[in-house]
């Protein structure tokens, strides 16, 4: 067992003290750890009586809010659980739960919608969460059943999550409740969290960002999660004021839209004392970086993860340590080194290369994918290590800066640009609020730079202004040839830009 005492979902569910709150969520009484535990065994007794055993998987469709959060506690306890974007399409949860192998989804009692219709259609068992009126929030029953308290394997899959297939098939990602409860320990002790914090959670409960540094590691202190419906921007002073919570986590377009706002509610700003606000998922403009912690007169801690590492690899420090805007801070939690990217060879010094990973939060692989696993982890020094895809270095004081995604450097004529470097130029500009670099496909260079804009409210600017501007700054190579200025920049099913095919979208391809 952990030093912490937790090597399990469940076991971790141990940490807090029965009456204080676990769960919270908009004009809901909370549900105490006490609830959230009672509702785990009751849980576990209503899947066993539909023949669902531990090793079977769960898919589950429902909207964000508590009882996303607690569905996913719960089930991960007694079977594998895998949540689903609510909003994909029959066609898209046809492909999912066909690949995930499901036995059961989850649903809302009233859904009636392309979850069900797949679900009947592959004789899936149909799982229907019902909500007592009254309940806390995050309390559900799935039937008359007693409890039974679930004795999970730390090496058991608790959770399944599909990589986000921008360039290929999306992959199947198995993490083990000691891959989870590994993360939500780094992200505990990251942040010092104790009973006393409450996050408030913005973010989707599809994707590991929200499930393990918004819910897991808040429950792994002892502390509480304040569950929105999903993010928006009109009603986060709101929601913040509501949930008296001291923190809160998110993506960098999240936090951009909360700032546009943040003029409009100086009332609840005066009274708000956030501990600290974390980012991550994306790259965090030092520019948004510096406006959040004036804004909310606390330190923003930027971290780097992902989902094959059950989230957290690095992150910046709280204070008194230094935070580095641009980078992602010092290793917190895996072993991270720079590698060649072409060969098992580790780079030293601050010398840019791959990033690659080694730790108990890493997947021990991608599910029935040979070809995948053999091109993402290589054995060196007696460990096992995951090729991140992204590129990256370490400056004197231990820092990672990443400069891109690998397959998104851009290749102008045998020159690379990293659209990362040409973002924080652009964003200096005093006319620009949001930005993101791609590439564009080009019969003879193979690829040239572009970039998409949002203008800040009430500002003006010309693509050759913008142009003039980033030539001061930037070689002439990693100027962009095209700059599109747009209402808004489409981004994926987490708020996340996406830069791979971001030209075809925008018609310039």
């Amino acid at each position: 067992m952990a030093a912490d005492g937790f090597t399990t979902v469940f076991e971790l569910l141990g940490v807090g003290r029965a009456d204080d709150p676990a769960i919270l969520a908009p004009d809901r009484p909370p549900l105490s750890f006490g609830e959230l535990r009672r509702l785990v065994c009751e849980t576990t007794a209503a899947l066993r009586a539909r023949g669902i055993g531990p090793e079977d998987r769960v898919a589950i469709v429902l909207p964000n809010g508590p009882e996303a959060a607690t569905s996913f506690l719960a089930v991960a306890c007694a079977a594998a659980t895998a949540p689903l974007n609510p909003a994909y399409r029959e066609e898209e949860l046809d492909f999912y739960l066909e690949d995930l192998k499901a036995k059961a989804v989850l649903v809302t009692a009233e859904e009636r919608g392309p979850a069900v219709r797949v679900a009947e259609r592959r004789g899936l068992t149909l799982l229907r969460l019902e909500v007592p009126t009254g309940a806390s929030a995050g309390y559900f029953r799935l039937g008359e059943a007693g409890a039974l308290e679930p004795a999970p394997s730390p090496e058991a899959t608790a959770l399944f999550l599909h990589t986000s297939g921008t360039t290929s098939r999306p992959k199947l990602v198995p993490l083990s409740h000691a891959n989870l409860v590994a993360s939500a320990r780094h992200i505990k002790t990251t942040l010092a969290l104790e009973p006393a914090d409450r996050c408030l959670n913005i973010m989707p409960l599809f994707h590991i960002h929200g499930l393990v540094a918004a819910v897991l590691a808040s429950l792994s202190a002892g502390g509480s999660v304040f569950c929105t419906p999903g993010f928006n921007a009109l009603r986060f002073f709101a929601w913040l004021e509501e949930s008296r919570a001291n923190w809160y986590t998110a993506v960098p377009t999240m936090h951009q839209a909360i700032l546009a706002r943040a003029e409009r509610n100086p009332e609840i700003l005066a009274r708000t004392a956030l501990r600290l606000i974390r980012s991550s998922s994306a790259s965090l403009p030092p520019q948004v970086m510096r406006a959040l912690e004036e804004t909310f007169r606390c330190p923003v801690i930027e971290s780097y993860g992902m989902t094959e590492a059950a989230h957290q690899m690095t992150s910046n420090p709280l204070p008194p340590r230094p935070r580095k805007p641009g980078s992602v801070g010092l290793p917190a939690g895996p072993l991270v080194r720079i590698a060649d990217p072409s060969a098992p060879v580790f780079l030293e010094g601050e010398a840019e290369g791959e990033v690659v990973i080694s730790g108990p939060n890493v997947t021990r692989g991608y599910e029935a994918n040979p070809e995948a696993n053999a091109k993402a982890f290589f054995e060196a020094e007696g460990r096992r290590w995951f090729r991140t895809g992204d590129q990256g270095r370490f400056d004197a004081d231990g820092y990672l800066r990443i400069t891109g995604r690998l397959k998104e450097i851009i290749n102008r004529g045998g020159e690379k640009v990293s659209p990362l470097e040409v973002d924080e130029v652009l964003m200096d500009h005093p006319a620009v609020a949001q930005c993101v670099t791609f590439a564009i496909p080009h019969e003879k260079l193979g690829e040239e730079v572009g970039a998409a804009v949002v203008l800040r409210e009430g500002a003006t600017a010309t693509e050759q202004e913008i142009r003039a501007f980033a030539a001061k700054h930037l070689a002439d190579f990693k100027v962009p040839r095209k700059i599109v200025i747009v209402p808004e920049i489409p981004k994926g099913p987490t708020g996340k830009l996406q830069r791979i095919g971001l030209a075809q979208r925008l018609g310039l391809a």
